[in-house]
């Protein structure tokens, strides 16, 4: 497994909710690449609960199209934006029991659309929620032009 850097911090005014590091109200996400996966781990706050102690379901639909959107970043080496979401909540996420673990692999490719399954996994390592991330994938020259992909492509892992 390798950490993957994030390469937008040194964007001006990057604020990302779900992995700029400087987001203090954000979720602060950091990824590995393992395999032909994506893997995150995260600890929930109490002040994103829905019900009392259970995690609510737009923040875990959210860490899914985050680390899906790394997916994109990653294995297809450029950058997209999402056009849909299918999430299946299946059961409670909770806020008080420990980390929660993310992997996510590309599923298919059609045209510009990225399909990516992602799985959320809790503490117990049971699936707690799945889902499929859709993203509409720019040609890398206007995924470098408007959405500050790197020129670069090797700044995104450890050295």
């Amino acid at each position: 497994m390798r950490k993957i850097k994030n390469p937008y911090i040194r964007v001006k005014d990057y604020c990302c909710f779900g992995c700029s590091p400087d987001n203090q109200t954000g979720l602060r996400l950091e990824f590995y690449e393992d395999g032909d996966e994506i893997y995150t781990e995260w600890e929930p706050a109490q002040h994103l609960q829905g019900y009392v102690n259970i995690l609510h379901g737009g923040i875990q639909s959210t860490l899914m199209d985050e680390i899906a959107a790394w997916v994109v970043l990653i294995k297809l080496k450029t950058s997209g934006v999402t056009s849909r979401i299918d999430v299946k909540l299946k059961k409670p996420v909770y806020t008080n029991k420990g980390k929660l673990y993310l992997r996510a692999k590309l599923a298919d490719v059609k045209l510009r659309i990225a399909q990516v399954s992602v799985k959320l996994f809790d503490s117990d390592n049971v699936v707690c929620a799945s889902g499929d991330v859709y993203y509409y994938t720019y040609p890398l020259d206007e995924a470098i032009k408007y959405l500050c992909y790197p020129e670069d492509y090797s700044s995104f892992f450890e050295d």
